[in-house]
């Protein structure tokens, strides 16, 4: 289970702070090359047991930008492409 961070992130900072496992790094550390936010599949939790839903998709202004994993376990999620596994 984890969140992915799409092509239409804006790098606006709004999701870093939210993430209670610090598992979204900025598009200077993002292991890909891509210029995008970033979410380590293995330290995200979708916020299960911290939120009711994903924080870092609350905060984020850009509609669409954080979708969950494939096999969405929480409620309302948004089905997305599978996470890239480090």
């Amino acid at each position: 289970m984890a969140v992915v961070i799409t092509d239409t992130c804006i790098s606006c900072d709004a999701c870093l702070d939210e993430c209670p496992t610090e598992a979204i790094v900025d598009n200077d550390e993002n292991p890909t090359g891509e210029d995008i936010y970033y979410v380590y599949a293995d330290k995200c939790v979708e916020c299960i047991d911290h939120h009711d839903t994903p924080a870092c998709a609350e905060a984020c202004p850009t509609e669409g930008c954080i979708v969950w994993s494939e096999n969405p376990t929480t409620e309302g999620a948004v089905a997305g492409e599978p996470c890239i596994e480090d």
